[in-house]
């Protein structure tokens, strides 16, 4: 897990207000997520955290740094990139299986490929007997299912998630960790997770990076010493939970209060 996956070094990023006056978002933003490795990001409302995912998504170009996407020595092009944010972003007038093989098509797969392909996710995913469904029949834990199917059925390189669960009841957003964190360990994909819950930053990462107030700019980044595989639904019951989330807690606490 030495080997760089994602390599953003020097960002700065700005963005002119409505009121036409310059904001910096970002500032000299340095933070490489390793092959292989649950890397996740925390810090405070506004301090660049979604602006910084975008970045490394190829989305947006920064004012200044660079942007690396690496597999070994090979540069990954964008169409590698998965990228899972808060909302699911179905297309509503597609069915499951349908939403699920949309970027097998736009790749231009054979449909016998494309349909073989969305059913092993569909089923990996837990949604079995759902295919014909339409994003308004599914509940928000099933719809964010069908959305990681869609991500993960083209296997890129490196996922992005900007806030997945943020949106979810408390049950079902510890079920959704279960399943990412499941599909990462069989697939060892590179994450670069966004987050404001500590409690699932701990229960997920390798490293969890703390971002300042705004100008976003990276405090500490800390290392999660805990055993895997993790069991999610009993994670603070493990001794070093509680420093761990002091730690973290800590670092935020100063950009909170003021």
């Amino acid at each position: 897990m030495d080997q760089p996956a994602v390599v953003l070094q020097d960002l700065s990023h700005r963005f002119v207000t409505p009121s036409g006056a310059m904001m910096d978002v970002l500032q000299d933003v340095s933070v490489t997520v390793r092959e292989k490795e649950f890397f996740t990001v925390v810090g405070p409302s506004g301090c660049g955290k979604s602006t910084l995912l975008n970045i490394a998504s190829g989305l947006l170009q920064p004012k200044a740094g660079t942007v690396k996407r690496l597999k070994g020595d090979r540069e990954l092009e964008k169409l590698e990139i998965g990228y899972i944010t808060q909302d699911s972003n179905l297309f509503p007038w597609c069915t499951v299986i349908e939403n699920v093989m949309m970027p097998l098509e736009i790749r231009k797969l054979p449909k016998r490929e494309r349909v073989e392909r969305a059913r092993d996710w569909i089923k990996i995913v837990g949604l079995e007997g759902f295919e014909n469904h339409y994003p308004r029949q599914l509940s928000g834990g099933m719809q964010k299912r069908c959305a990681i199917a869609r991500t993960m059925v083209y296997e890129p390189e490196v996922l992005l998630m900007d806030e997945p669960f943020g949106a979810l009841d408390a049950i079902t957003k510890v079920t959704m960790q279960k399943t990412i964190l499941d599909l990462w360990q069989q697939r060892q994909t590179s994450v670069m997770f966004i987050t404001h819950d500590l409690t699932e930053a701990i229960a997920l990462s390798d490293r969890v990076a703390v971002m300042t107030g705004r100008p976003g700019r990276i405090r500490r980044t800390v290392d999660i010493p805990l055993e895997r595989p993790r069991d999610v639904y009993n994670i603070t019951d493990l001794k070093n939970f509680r420093e761990l989330r002091h730690e973290l807690w800590d670092l935020l606490e100063t950009d909170l209060e003021s």
